[in-house]
């Protein structure tokens, strides 16, 4: 369950905070009442004290490892709507993506060279046009050409070919790297 840490994060610091309360309630009607010394008074809140502060700062870890985890959900969510339109449009542009996901074109850019990165996006990227082809890297490693402009392809690194004629990037997951080479 995504950000289920934030929800026990939240019950654990609700759970602590009325452990304090019940016991200032009961402390307050001891005095009242009488029933204890100022030392035994302070030997209760110590001893309350260890218990409910552990319990609220694990809480309040919680929440806040259950927020971030919450976040990185939400920007895995993307990345894979990423993927999903180019895989299953093959081709789409960067405008399109920017209209759809409602984010800036920095931030897609971002998310497809972290797709790359993970080795999840295998395909063609025509920066200047703003163009991302799918293409399964298996054709590309056999025919190396541009899906863009049909040029012949150039290895410009591990996993990496570039056009010579239109600047389009092509991305190629290991097996198909391997392949190549």
């Amino acid at each position: 369950m995504v950000g289920g840490g934030k929800t026990v994060g939240l019950v654990l610091m609700i759970v602590s905070l009325v452990l304090l309360l019940a016991f200032g309630g009961w402390l307050l009607t001891a005095f009242s009442a009488n029933e204890t010394t100022s030392g035994g008074a302070v030997l209760g809140l110590l001893l309350a004290l260890i218990v409910i502060a552990p319990l609220f700062g694990i809480g309040a870890y919680l929440f806040r490892k259950g927020a971030q985890e919450a976040k990185e959900y939400a920007q895995v969510a993307k990345e894979k709507q990423i993927l999903n339109a180019v895989l299953t449009r093959g081709q789409v542009t960067i405008t399109e993506l920017i209209a759809e996901l409602q984010i800036p074109r920095e931030e897609i850019e971002r998310m497809i060279q972290d797709l790359v990165g993970k080795q999840l996006f295998s395909g063609a990227i025509n920066w200047d046009k703003g163009v991302l082809y799918s293409v399964e890297s298996q054709k590309l490693a056999g025919d190396h050409k541009c899906p863009n402009c049909g040029g012949d392809l150039q290895f410009a690194g591990k996993g990496l070919i570039v056009c010579p004629y239109c600047g389009s990037q092509v991305f190629l997951t290991k097996r198909a790297a391997a392949q190549t080479a």
